[in-house]
């Protein structure tokens, strides 16, 4: 069986990551990596759902075991991806989805270079300012601050392989271009250290 891609999708507030990602995992061929944390649930999180819930000093073992296979600090938690469940998933054949941060992100390209980095974003400032506007669920102080760190990330869009666009009620054509994007790194030459030695032996 042929090892699945570890594939990281960043964005902005707004971006539809979410959307995108949870469409990604209804075909059967990706699936969704569960970060552990060290912040209490939120009303309606459920443990080894939407995260592993964990204490601070569980953490720190996992980090001294190198059980992480990336993890970083935010408001002062923190988030890591368990590695021997990512290892799992991709040994399987499927495709593990990682939706992080930048920051995080680098990481994981650092740490694990054969990643594929998507950033996925709105196609302009604009419209991602109206989507955050019609949300309705936010205060205007949240609202400038998540529009600046907007700014920030699309600042470090160069460490990224690939830009997905997200237009307006086109999540379907953006899960589209990434299940594109697998297929073609799957072909890489470099995927396939073994094609002319299979190459002969079917001959």
């Amino acid at each position: 069986m042929r090892r699945g891609l570890l594939i990281v999708v960043s964005g902005p507030a707004g971006s539809g990551k979410g959307t995108v990602n949870s469409q990604l995992v209804a075909t059967g061929d990706f699936v969704f990596s569960v970060s552990a944390t060290t912040r209490a649930p939120r009303p309606g999180e459920v443990n080894g759902i939407n995260y592993h819930f964990i204490d601070r000093e569980e953490f720190q073992r996992r980090i001294d075991e190198n059980g992480f296979l990336e993890y970083t600090t935010y408001c002062d938690n923190f988030y890591g991806t368990p590695l021997k469940e990512a290892m799992a998933v991709l040994e399987s054949g499927k495709n593990l989805i990682l939706e992080i941060e930048c920051d995080g992100a680098k990481n994981v390209k650092r740490i694990f270079p054969d990643a594929v980095l998507i950033m996925l974003i709105p196609p302009t400032f604009a419209i991602q300012e109206e989507r955050l506007r019609g949300r309705g669920t936010e205060t205007e102080e949240v609202i400038r601050k998540r529009l600046e760190k907007a700014k920030r990330e699309i600042e470090q869009i160069d460490a990224y392989d690939y830009i997905v666009y997200n237009y307006n009620g086109g999540a379907a054509v953006a899960v589209d271009d990434i299940k594109a994007i697998v297929r073609a790194e799957k072909l890489a030459q470099h995927r396939q250290p073994d094609a002319v030695k299979k190459y002969f032996e079917l001959d």
